[in-house]
């Protein structure tokens, strides 16, 4: 796998053309995407911690015109969506200063490959592919997690790969729906609120949330407790 990165690393950074005559009518769709723009519209925020943290919503694509019978493997990267660094002042995210760099690799904090890599085409295409797995940190060295900065805006990345004999970068796609600032907490009442009501794991947020409303010591411990559910 590392000289399937290797290979499609450098085609990255040649800037080669891409694409194929066997695929030239791919076509990759966001899922869910009128959910993504919900928190679009009110700058999304995604959660990084030492131990890593999944994403909500999830990413999931649908992709089609890819050679049925040949093998593909795909994979993430999250290059910087700006050059700037962000704050959250007066209920507003605004640019403080010039991006800092951090983490490794591709877009800076390495590459997260899909589990079913590599796959054949009529695989990846008969279901939404779903980045469920994906977690990411503020550890410098990700370890095998997605490595960020805090305060720094996002956005996903696609990259499809065709794999042989030869490895070649077919395309690779980005939604701005996606695009996400990272925090180790959510600052925009807003954005949880969102979270709360969409992701279906929020219920033991909720749970959690009630039993610090019945507590005597609600304080800061209490309130960094909740951010473990959303």
């Amino acid at each position: 796998m590392s000289r399937l990165l290797r290979a499609v690393e450098s085609q990255l950074e040649a800037g080669l053309a891409k694409g194929d005559p066997m695929e030239k009518e791919l076509r990759v769709t966001l899922e869910d995407s009128e959910l993504w723009r919900k928190f679009q519209s009110v700058t999304n925020e995604m959660i990084v911690t030492k131990s890593g943290r999944r994403m909500f919503p999830v990413l999931r694509m649908s992709v089609s015109g890819l050679d049925p019978t040949s093998m593909y493997s795909l994979f993430l990267d999250f290059p910087a969506a700006d050059g700037f660094r962000w704050k959250f002042i007066n209920g507003e995210w605004v640019s403080a200063g010039r991006a800092e760099q951090c983490g490794e690799g591709r877009g800076n904090g390495g590459v997260y490959i899909h589990p079913d890599s590599p796959n054949f085409g009529a695989h990846w295409m008969k279901a939404a592919v779903t980045f469920n797995k994906v977690k990411l940190t503020n550890k410098v060295n990700g370890g095998g997690q997605i490595s960020l900065c805090t305060l720094h805006k996002y956005e996903p990345q696609l990259h499809i790969v065709h794999v042989g004999a030869r490895h070649r970068l077919v395309s690779n796609f980005s939604f701005k729906e996606t695009q996400f600032i990272a925090v180790t907490a959510y600052q925009n009442e807003e954005i949880t609120a969102l979270k709360i009501k969409y992701n279906p794991f929020a219920k033991a947020f909720l749970d959690a949330k009630e039993r610090c409303a019945y507590s005597q010591t609600q304080t800061r411990d209490c309130a960094k407790s909740l951010t473990l559910f959303v």
